[in-house]
């Protein structure tokens, strides 16, 4: 498992943990549950550890359970896990999200539609969502109101502030969140961007806004560290983002400075996609190849052979793993020993690696016994 280096990071193997929600955060701030959950995975090896979607405003949340990143209180609890994940082997990285017209709903255990009356007597009242255009998700979600100058203005230096506190916070790379329908996603695809303004129109138009958000973080994130974003390659509709599209707002986006792309799909719409193990890798290489930039695979790689095909066949430069981490955490370790043959332990942190090196003597024991 080689070695990456972007930047002034070095990553130690090609393994990345994607974002997942938890939903468990109080006012936006993490707390124990997210240190265990993302620590297990610098224990199991990974090179480099992202915190879920974080909201840059508290609009910006999906749910009111979502991280945050928008005051002190909350870059101090991150720090405690960007602390963790390093001290543990692994590098520590975090997505800047705005949710716009997906947000203000509720947690997917408690049904993930919009919050109403109940969740308010509750503590958890609905907020007002913003968009491109005021024009709801789908039935169930709230009806944003349509962003002005102004809003988005606002939304840019809640970006920019938000990039500043990883940075105190001692995140080493940042990934800006333009993928799954949430805000910048909307202003990039025509399935949610109807404005008339310069804003809206014409692909270009639909890239403006996006880029601007993107311009203005690489402004303030430290010259010698990543920035990374996130995108939905297609839509999974026929009127919605095409490859060629997201081909040239990776290219554009290389320009302002971002050095690598990770390449999700869909959600801007409730039309679920055809899954299969890496059902989106080939996104990752077109871009790869259309818009000369890194590229990271993200969906359903399942087991080592299909990770190290991916990154050996130039198809993508990383590979990164949600739902497959979850089931295990030390995949990281376990690809290694599945592509060498043998167990190596050395990715684990020394207490792990300790206890491990002794399993692996057992087992060679128990085998010439």
């Amino acid at each position: 498992m080689s070695s990456f280096t972007v930047r002034d990071l070095t990553l130690k193997n090609r393994i990345v943990i994607s974002p997942m929600c938890q939903y468990s955060a109080i006012d936006g701030v993490v707390g124990d549950w997210h240190l265990a959950h993302l620590g297990r995975f610098a224990i199991g090896g990974a090179a480099l550890v992202f915190v879920e979607a974080t909201g840059v405003e508290a609009r910006g949340r999906i749910s009111p359970g979502d991280v945050g990143l928008w005051n002190d209180d909350q870059a101090r609890a991150l720090a405690r896990i960007a602390d963790f994940l390093k001290a543990n082997g692994a590098h520590a990285g975090i997505q800047l999200a705005h949710a716009g017209r997906k947000g203000s709903t509720r947690r997917p255990w408690d049904g993930g539609s919009e919050l109403n009356a109940d969740d308010a007597a509750k503590g958890e009242a609905a907020w007002e969502t913003l968009a491109p255009s005021a024009v709801t998700f789908a039935e169930h979600y709230p009806t944003p109101r349509a962003m002005s100058t102004a809003d988005m203005a606002e939304v840019i230096i809640a970006f920019r502030e938000a990039a500043r506190r990883a940075d105190d916070a001692g995140f080493d790379v940042v990934e800006i969140h333009a993928a799954h329908g949430y805000l910048l996603h909307e202003f990039l695809s025509p399935l949610s961007n109807f404005r008339t303004d310069d804003y809206g129109g014409d692909r270009t138009g639909r890239m403006k806004f996006p880029l601007e958000v993107i311009e203005t973080v690489r402004a303030v994130w430290p010259e010698k560290k990543p920035l990374f974003l996130r995108i939905s390659s297609v839509d999974h509709v026929e009127a919605g983002l095409s490859i060629e599209d997201s081909v040239t707002f990776a290219a554009a986006a290389k320009a302002l400075g971002v050095d690598l792309v990770d390449c999700s799909s869909g959600g801007n719409s409730p039309t679920p996609p055809k899954i299969f193990p890496g059902y989106q890798v080939a996104y990752a290489e077109a871009v790869r190849a259309g818009a000369e930039v890194a590229t990271m695979a993200v969906g359903l790689i399942l087991d080592a052979a299909l990770a190290e095909d991916i990154i050996a066949g130039g198809k993508a430069d990383l590979v990164a793993l949600a739902r497959p981490a979850l089931d295990d955490p030390n995949f990281a370790i376990h690809a290694s020993a599945a592509l060498t043959g043998k167990p190596d332990y050395a990715l684990a942190p020394t207490p792990a690696k300790s206890g491990l090196d002794r399993l692996a003597q057992s087992l060679r024991h128990l085998k010439t016994d």
